[in-house]
């Protein structure tokens, strides 16, 4: 069938190359945009083994507690969490020279899209009954020369108090908060990757803020301090200076 602006005379000839150039412009929107889905999984650029592997029985000053994941919160039903991660490690490590007590959670996803994305404990414990008194932005000096982006939230049920630092790799980089997130989001899917992402939680039951958030920089520059050679970018990415 005959195209009929190409058979009617009265079809006015700017009208015919605007529909010309609006056809060309979709083309070429489908052409890019079909260039611009990330196709390569930045999750093979990172350490392969599992990351329960990194958890070892002792080091420095911690060893792992006889009672484990039972011990730890965990604010999400296991089907949700099979959904969104591939991997999860809850832990619990006893300071030896306090017998005070950590809870660690690491949760893994090798597929960072909108709808896979790492929750956020900030969202993830009010749904389960926890009241949020603060969250703040901070940093974690370890023995890197860039400090630590994290998130400090301190979190209460009844009478249990639960302050806990986080943060959260997303590709090559760490993040906090949506937008940051999304950024790096895009910022990896415009070099045609897409996105893994890692969260990782430290808190213990301290009314004591202060106290337990010092105890956790301890732990957490103690344990990535340990780490073998080579993996420390799958839990805290490219260290960005400031």
């Amino acid at each position: 069938m005959l195209n009929p602006l190409l058979v009617r005379p009265d079809v006015p000839t700017a009208t015919v190359r605007r529909l010309q150039w609006l056809g060309v412009v979709m083309v070429l929107a489908s052409v890019l945009a079909w260039a611009m889905t990330p196709t390569k999984p930045w999750a093979g650029r990172v350490a392969a083994a599992r990351y329960e592997s990194f958890f070892p029985p002792e080091f420095g000053d911690w060893q792992l507690a006889r009672e484990q994941a039972s011990a730890v919160v965990n604010p999400q039903q296991q089907e949700t969490l099979d959904a969104i991660y591939d991997e999860v490690v809850s832990k619990v490590y006893v300071q030896r020279s306090t017998g005070r007590r950590v809870m660690v959670s690491l949760a893994y996803g090798n597929n960072q899209s909108r709808a896979t994305q790492v929750h956020k404990p900030e969202v993830c414990y009010p749904a389960q009954g926890f009241e949020l008194m603060s969250m703040r932005k901070d940093q974690v000096q370890t023995s890197q020369p860039a400090p630590l982006p994290v998130m400090r939230v301190v979190a209460k049920m009844g009478r249990r108090v639960e302050p806990l630092t986080y943060w959260i790799r997303a590709g090559d980089r760490v993040v906090r908060g949506a937008i940051e997130q999304n950024l790096a989001r895009i910022s990896l899917g415009l070099r045609g990757y897409i996105p893994d992402g890692l969260l990782f939680r430290v808190s213990e039951i301290n009314p004591d803020a202060t106290s337990s958030f010092a105890l956790q920089d301890r732990f957490v520059s103690d344990f990535l301090a340990q780490l073998p050679a080579g993996t420390l970018q799958a839990f805290v990415g490219t260290p960005q200076l400031p």
